[in-house]
């Protein structure tokens, strides 16, 4: 029998007790550790499990108009949304499940899918601006689906819909590509931002500040409840005040010849104020609103009159017998004429220049006539004469430093640049040295050849004839310290009270003489540009009262055959503008559609297509209608 030592015995027991007393010290130390240093870390660990970020859209800002009258609002709406694991599952609920109820097709199940894989932790929205239709199908649909998540969240609604969808344009949710860019900094997947318009433009403004709470889930991800806890609430967008008039606006909407296309701007010359601005024809921007479908989008993407472009800001048209003006003006300057100036050739019919014949539009001819009663009748052959007495260098000079080599600076996305020859070297560069004549100098004092300007740039130039100091604001639709005033087109106050008064007249005895209002004198010029595709396009730009302005309106209207007939619209949104709702809209289209012809059919070319023709097609002249 073997028998211990008991010494042994005791250093033995002594270590055990050491070592269950060192194992009890670091789980102590550990529990400590765990339980109170890191308990803040766990709970945060725990809360992650439990609870899920929702994100609070933010509701947009109000866009209001001069009175305060709302023209882009927030309303209630759904937005449906799943907690997903992975993508294969929420594929299969998807197609399985939701796709029937909610008519979503592969695309649209594809897009939801990379949605997920951009934020796999938060709720992947399905569709934005449900129906409550939709919302109540999917409710009694809860059991097969988990993990559905149905939120209120405002939408946006534009109450004066058409009337106002080319000034405000619309919102659509954030791309990838757009999240990568500085114009929607701050910006998550998800968000909605403007897509044209006011909406894009202060998009940063509209857009406020998107809040978060949380959603209780069990462990199989299911909803258990909202928590209230750490919510943040949403910050709406600032309130956008605009200096649209909308009564005028929808008046000009209602004035508009059904069915044609055109643009008409009005604007307050003294501050550069957009009272109004139209293009025609136009969409309703609330299809936009949640997402829209792909066979509405199609149709207006694909429609031949192009209701999603905006003649105002971005059509181009040769500016016609409106540029006389600038011709006029540039001659003034120069002291190169007076107003009661003559040009050696008088007008019958037209005017020999080498070898080629230039057309007056009057057949019959105008006589022998000074300045005045050139701008009086729009008599080309005057003007011939007057742009080759200011040389071609000279006239395209004086032209960029009134504007219509830069675009008008009105606060819209995409507005065009104006196509304006900058200097001589131009058309050698475009026909070679001795591809042009000096008959292009013809053609451009009558406001043709290689001249196109978008109907915003001609009211800028028109609000400088209009204010008594030769000089205008930048056109806005917001007003603040940065809009700046542009160069003075360099008149005596006598030269622009002649010019103003010849543009009286042209009202008054001239060829807008029909649109002429017994009560109020208007300053006004017709224009008819020729167009290689159809009719040619009608102008009329005027302004009011003559003797101290606070209105400018310019339109134009396509295939209107001659500027006179456009001449009643602007009368009629003038009369609107100062004798209030009691002027209704004249019939114009009676005197617009010519009783053998119909619109013709508008394609939207490339830009080098305005500019297409040669020296030698565009060098017969005036057009043979009108002015």
């Amino acid at each position: 029998m073997t028998w211990f030592h008991p010494h042994a015995v005791t250093r033995r027991a002594d270590a055990g007790r050491l070592v269950v007393s060192l194992l009890f010290i670091v789980l102590a130390v550990t529990f400590f550790r765990i339980q109170v240093l890191g308990a803040y870390h766990y709970e945060l660990e725990s809360k992650s499990n439990r609870l899920r970020p929702v994100p609070v859209p933010a509701p947009r800002g109000l866009i209001l108009d001069r009175n305060g009258v709302v023209l882009a609002e927030n309303v209630p709406g759904y937005t449906i949304a799943l907690m997903a694991s992975d993508a294969d599952s929420l594929r299969r609920v998807l197609e399985q499940v939701i796709a029937p109820i909610a008519n979503l097709d592969s695309l649209r199940i594809a897009n939801i899918i990379r949605r997920f894989r951009r934020a796999p932790h938060e709720p992947t929205i399905i569709r934005r601006d449900a129906s409550f239709e939709l919302v109540s199908a999917l409710e009694e649909s809860r059991v097969r689906i988990k993990r559905l998540v149905i939120e209120p969240q405002p939408k946006r609604s534009y109450p004066h819909g058409s009337a106002v969808a080319h000034v405000l344009g619309y919102v659509g949710e954030i791309t990838e590509e757009e999240l990568a860019t500085d114009q929607f900094r701050g910006a998550r997947g998800g968000t909605i931002v403007g897509r044209d318009g006011l909406e894009r433009q202060y998009d940063a403004t509209l857009r406020g500040r998107d809040g978060q709470r949380f959603i209780e889930v069990d462990a199989l991800g299911r909803t258990v409840k909202h928590v209230q806890e750490d919510t943040i609430p949403a910050e709406q967008g600032d309130t956008l005040h605009t200096t649209l008039d909308i009564e005028l606006q929808t008046f000009v909407e209602e004035a508009f010849p059904d069915g044609w296309r055109g643009a008409v701007v009005a604007m307050d010359p003294r501050t550069g104020g957009i009272l109004a601005l139209y293009s025609s024809p136009s969409y309703d921007p609330n299809l936009f609103v949640g997402g829209m479908d792909p066979e509405i989008w199609r149709s207006l993407s694909r429609a031949a009159d192009n209701p999603l472009f905006n003649r105002a800001i971005e059509g181009r048209y040769a500016p016609a017998s409106p540029f006389k003006l600038a011709v006029a003006a540039s001659a003034l300057r120069r002291g190169i004429v007076d107003f009661d100036s003559r040009m050696d050739v008088p007008c019958e019919g037209g005017m020999l220049y080498g070898n080629r014949y230039f057309r007056c539009w009057r057949e019959e001819g105008h006589g022998e006539l000074t300045l005045h009663e050139a701008i009086l009748h729009s008599c080309d052959v005057y003007f011939y004469q007057l742009g080759l007495r200011i040389t071609l260098a000279d006239l395209l000079s004086d032209g960029a430093a009134m504007g219509f080599l830069d675009p008008a600076g009105i606060d819209l996305p995409d507005e065009r640049t104006p196509i304006f020859p900058p200097s001589v070297a131009y058309y050698d560069e475009r026909y070679g040295p001795r591809g042009w004549t000096s008959g292009v100098t013809l053609n451009l004092a009558i406001g043709q050849g290689e001249h196109s300007q978008t109907v915003i740039n001609v009211v800028k130039f028109f609000a400088k004839l209009a204010n008594p100091h030769g000089a205008a604001p930048e056109p806005r639709l917001v007003l603040d310290d940065a809009s700046a005033e542009e160069s003075s087109l360099g008149l005596t106050a006598e030269q622009l009270a002649g010019l103003r008064e010849a543009l009286v007249m042209v009202v008054e005895e001239g060829t807008a003489v029909g649109a002429r209002l017994s009560e109020l004198r208007i300053a006004g010029k017709t224009g008819t540009a020729q167009n290689p595709h159809g009719l040619p396009h009608g102008w009329f730009v005027g302004f009011a009262p003559a003797e101290n302005p606070e209105i400018v309106v310019g339109a134009v209207v396509e295939f209107a055959e001659h500027g006179s007939s456009v001449a009643y619209l602007v009368t009629n949104i003038i009369q609107r503008h100062f004798f209030g709702p009691e002027v209704q809209p004249s019939p114009v289209i009676d005197y617009l559609l010519p009783s053998d012809s119909a619109p013709q059919p508008i394609r939207i070319l490339p830009d080098s297509s305005l500019t297409s023709r040669t020296p030698a097609e565009v060098g017969v002249g005036g057009a043979a209608q009108p002015r």
